[in-house]
């Protein structure tokens, strides 16, 4: 997936810090700090190499390039690069995960998300951690963890 230019999207700096719902209707792009959930249903949500997320979020597409704790629910595709830190479970039809990225949790690729229920998301505490990387095909659930060598 080619990366999105930022400048498309709503931006929250890197000295912000932001707790509650935050909800919109445009892309998103988090350098900085939210805390509560994040609700994108329709647009695209970046969370950027400074940024530090304790939420669970609901988006069209997400990127994680920094650090999420939560859950991700995203009808098109969830991405974790390579500097991500990621704990919580990824509801998508499309997942990819960067040699590097840290992410413990369950992915479930789901075929058709409108069907599903978005109250069906697990909490990133009952989550469990499996080793793989890369990508999962339609309509199986599987544990994913990338470990980086540099200790992350």
């Amino acid at each position: 997936m080619e990366t999105p230019k930022t400048a498309e999207f709503a931006h929250i700096g890197k000295s912000v810090i932001i707790k509650g719902e935050l909800s919109g209707s445009e892309d998103l792009y988090v350098d900085g700090q939210v805390e509560g959930s994040i609700e994108l249903a329709g647009n695209r949500l970046i969370i950027g190499p400074h940024g530090q997320v304790r939420a669970n979020v609901n988006a069209k597409g997400v990127i994680v390039q920094g650090k999420l704790d939560g859950n991700i629910r995203a009808s098109e595709r969830a991405e974790l690069t390579k500097s991500a830190i990621a704990v919580g479970d990824i509801i998508t039809q499309r997942v990819a995960i960067e040699e590097g990225a840290y992410f413990k949790g369950k992915v479930d690729i789901q075929k058709d998300m409108a069907k599903t229920d978005v109250a069906k998301t697990a909490p990133a505490a009952s989550s469990s951690a499996a080793a793989s990387s890369a990508s999962a095909a339609g309509g199986s659930t599987v544990a994913a963890k990338t470990n980086p060598t540099d200790g992350k």
